[in-house]
């Protein structure tokens, strides 16, 4: 049914004012609620409140203030003060000082000085507090501003700033390779947007097969990279890859979705493995969880078949 829906229809959804209002009423009322598994909280301090759930299991976090896209300035600044804020109250709650963001979230689409600039604002905040700052990649218009924004930051000295590679668009492996040059953090994903044949593989054995290369590069030649990805099969590759090169466990880490796969979070850091999981929070929660079913509606099943192997 979802995999029916045009994604302009998930994008009208995630703007509708009414829905928004009804899931922010209903869909975080309890905490058994369907949303509740997903997303942390709309406030920091549900934020924390699950970080410190997710640290109790012997699992790292990085927390994510949901937005992104905003129109102008004002709202730039708006979010990069709230980012400020965000960091300031995981210091004081002693949980995991890692974060990560998008650039859109802090203007990047007014233009990219304005997001330069606010991102200076909270990477020096974070490197006060030894905070880690991940830079989340988003859909293929965006993937050069955001790697020159955050190059033209790593020249500067912002080395407590990594970035996101998506590796099913065709160009990843380069752009790996120039992150890896700098001696700089990628976390790896496959990527959840919707993105023309162009520029991006449409099979999953395409997507897979340059994950599974893009990830030897960077357990190889990379600084500590972040192998992200629900799927046994690439975990599995990673793994066995490591063991063939002799590539000591604390070289990488996992990383996975807050309520994804729960089961596999916990035996991949039982295995010795660092593991890292993504708690995403903030009371733009809905939008973000639409526009995400919108990108990939076959994400609905996938969220579905998680559920049920773990009962």
């Amino acid at each position: 049914m979802f995999a029916a829906l045009p994604k302009a229809a998930f994008s009208i959804l995630a703007g509708s004012s009414m829905l928004k209002s009804l899931a922010s009423t209903y869909g975080m009322r309890s905490s058994s609620s369907f949303a509740r598994r997903f997303i942390a909280g709309e406030n920091v301090e549900e934020a924390i409140a699950a970080a410190r759930d997710v640290e109790r299991q012997g699992l790292l976090v990085t927390l994510d203030l949901l937005g992104e896209s905003v129109a102008s300035a004002d709202e730039a600044f708006a979010a990069t003060k709230g980012y400020i804020a965000v960091i300031d109250a995981i210091q004081a709650s002693g949980v995991g000082r890692n974060v990560s963001l998008k650039l859109t979230q802090l203007g990047l689409d007014i233009d990219q000085a304005t997001c330069i600039d606010n991102l200076r604002r909270i990477l020096d905040v974070a490197k006060a507090g030894d905070f880690f700052v991940r830079i989340d990649m988003e859909n293929s218009p965006y993937t050069d501003r955001t790697l020159d924004t955050f190059e033209t930051l790593w020249n500067i000295g912002y080395h407590n700033v990594g970035v996101v590679i998506q590796s099913y668009l065709k160009r990843s492996m380069d752009d790996i390779r120039r992150v890896n040059a700098l001696g700089a953090r990628v976390r790896l994903v496959k990527g959840a947007y919707r993105e023309p044949a162009a520029v991006a593989y449409q099979q999953k054995a395409d997507v897979d097969r340059a994950f599974v290369d893009q990830m030897q590069v960077l357990l190889t030649d990379g600084t500590y990279p972040a192998i992200a990805t629900h799927d046994p099969a690439m975990i599995d590759a990673t793994t066995a890859f490591a063991a063939q090169k002799n590539i000591a466990k604390d070289r990488y880490e996992f990383q996975m979705l807050y309520g994804i796969r729960r089961d596999l979070q916990t035996s991949l850091s039982a295995a010795g493995h660092p593991f890292r999981v993504y708690v995403p929070f903030g009371t733009e929660w809905f939008p973000y969880f639409m526009r995400r079913l919108g990108e990939r509606p076959a994400n609905v099943g996938f969220i579905v078949g998680s559920l049920l192997k773990e009962k």
